[in-house]
């Protein structure tokens, strides 16, 4: 394997209340970065953070950290991509002290955006700045049922050679829920087929699994051997794990990457968390 390439691994979130609960928010992203090496940054979805805030998640990370920031919902949501240009220049510029650890911009589409729609992404992604990595999600039906929108979704991603970001909710649909948060989990995570294929040299995965540890963990058996595959075909990937209340997210995402890395034993470590850490964390 070239060891120019890499896995990353994190949560969809660095700061839950069971995890450091004792340390002051400002320390929370930097304890978390012990444990993984990346993050969606979903806190930018419902408000842009002020530039200074910004700057301090720059500080409590080395560069080889990465944040997968996802676009404001006044820019995808409230807009469907059409708002004026300004706001997604404020909008990187706001992110702009990350430096390399922006690994991507996140596109993520409402569910009522379909096939009819591809004009618009195809519009949008036009406008978009060079010099950053994209990466898009979708959430319609027909783009994991009908060959003709998949491969014109394909097309159009292909202009910026963005990434599709599959979720898979597999796991968490193939029994009823046990708990309040899978219960809450299932009326709100789209229910689509898995998705596998990679369109670019950074492909990722969204997985949520089970508040049952064991049932996460046997889910995720098809992304491990998926992960050795593109690592072995030269593509970094980063893999983001769910669990419907994520008290367990942190620890899961280290292991899934010390079970790639027990097939793959030249993939660079993560650092050992400090010992005292899984004391604090649950």
């Amino acid at each position: 394997m070239n060891p120019c390439y890499e896995l990353h691994v994190g949560c969809a979130q660095w700061n839950h209340k069971s995890w450091q609960p004792q340390l002051p928010p400002g320390e929370r992203l930097e304890a978390y970065a012990t444990w993984c090496n990346a993050v969606e940054g979903n806190t930018t979805f419902y408000a842009v953070p002020a530039r200074e805030t910004v700057e301090s998640w720059a500080r409590q990370t080395d560069p080889g950290f990465r944040l997968l920031a996802k676009l404001p919902k006044s820019i995808t949501h409230l807009r469907h991509l059409q708002g004026p240009p300004e706001e997604l220049r404020q909008f990187l510029h706001t992110m702009e002290p990350l430096g390399p650890r922006l690994h991507a911009l996140w596109i993520q589409l409402p569910a009522g955006f379909g096939p009819a729609d591809l004009g618009t992404l195809a519009a949008f992604l036009r406008t978009l700045p060079t010099g950053h990595r994209y990466a898009v999600e979708v959430r319609h039906r027909a783009f994991f049922d009908d060959a003709r929108a998949v491969a014109g979704l394909e097309k159009v991603l292909a202009t910026r050679q963005a990434e599709w970001v599959p979720f898979d909710t597999t796991v968490l649909f193939e029994r009823p829920p046990t708990s309040d948060a899978e219960r809450d989990a299932w009326t709100r995570k789209p229910r689509m087929p898995r998705r596998d294929r990679a369109l670019t040299s950074h492909p990722l995965i969204r997985y949520i699994g089970r508040d049952d540890a064991d049932r996460t963990v046997e889910g995720w058996a098809f992304w491990i051997e998926k992960t050795v595959e593109w690592l072995k075909e030269g593509r970094s990937p980063t893999m983001f794990v769910h669990t419907p209340d994520n008290t367990q997210a942190l620890t899961l995402a280290h292991r899934f990457h010390q079970e790639v890395r027990a097939k793959l034993p030249d993939l660079e470590p993560l650092p050992d968390p400090p010992e005292v850490e899984p004391l604090t964390l649950f």
